[in-house]
């Protein structure tokens, strides 16, 4: 047995504590240990972790947040499980944990054009995070769908399909193809996009109940998206649509540093730097 390490106490520690916008809800089973506070504990990235971060290949697979999660959120068993409600929130814990909660952020004025650099705290990023109420819902005409957020898993997947379609269609434009190969290669391309869409909208509905029945199997509510009437999809899709803008990162209110113009400005988490200190 090995004798325990006098280094261990300088070992990280938790930096910060978040709660997260689900409360827990939407896991899979023993995929989330809860503190009984409700807030978890949140290391600072390690040595490896940083490299990780910075692995282009474990970056467009996903491999990266999940080891860098499962590093430095240890209460999150399962990353892959993690709702999308609790990405964001998770993620900018990890930075703040690492980094301190300062980040320097570049933005240009739709007015004067000038282009200006501020120390935006993410803690304010972090109060603003919402969680969409996924309790209500939808009555579409006889039916009633209940819904759910995707899971990093599912995220994942789609953001894939969706990178590999744009490359082909980036090699499609650069080649020299006759009209029908290019025909064939865009309506191949759009029966790909639609079939995404209408797995992770099927993925989103948890139940459609009617009067006598209720279904969740994934198959058959795949199966009625893909041959209910137009305007009763379109119904859902907004719906789902609407649920997500909820729990997206709110827009930065920004003054420009030049003429004064206040402006919003996205703001969106690129793993590509998002970890990236500012020094």
């Amino acid at each position: 047995m090995q004798p325990n390490n006098p280094l261990r106490k300088y070992f990280r520690q938790p930096a910060i504590y978040i709660r997260l916008p689900s409360q827990g809800r939407w896991y899979e089973p023993n995929s989330l240990i809860m503190p009984a506070n409700g807030e978890l504990p949140v290391l600072p990235m390690t040595a490896n972790d940083e490299i990780t971060s910075r692995t282009p290949d474990a970056l467009f697979n996903g491999s990266a947040v999940i080891d860098i999660i499962a590093s430095c959120v240890p209460a999150i068993r399962n990353p892959w499980a993690i709702p999308s409600v609790d990405i964001n929130t998770i993620l900018v814990g990890v930075r703040i944990a690492s980094y301190g909660h300062n980040m320097s952020i570049s933005s240009r004025c739709p007015k004067c054009g000038h282009e200006h650099e501020f120390d935006l705290d993410l803690r304010s990023v972090l109060d603003r995070i919402q969680c969409p109420d996924y309790s209500k819902t939808l009555t579409v005409n006889d039916l009633t769908i209940s819904f759910r957020p995707l899971n990093y898993q599912q995220i994942n997947e789609n953001n894939i399909l969706q990178f590999e379609d744009q490359k082909l269609m980036q090699m499609f434009s650069q080649n020299d193809l006759d009209s029908q190969e290019k025909l064939k290669i865009i309506s191949d391309s759009f029966k790909k996009i639609t079939r995404m869409t209408m797995r992770a909208i099927a993925n989103c509905i948890k139940t459609v109940k009617g009067d006598d029945f209720q279904v969740e199997n994934f198959e058959h509510i795949a199966e009625f998206l893909e041959n209910c009437d137009k305007s009763v999809f379109n119904v859902i899709r907004d719906h789902i649509a609407e649920l997500k803008k909820i729990g997206d990162f709110q827009p930065l209110q920004i003054k420009c540093t030049e003429c004064q113009h206040e402006y919003l400005q996205e703001f969106v988490l690129d793993m590509s730097n998002f970890f990236e200190t500012n020094s």
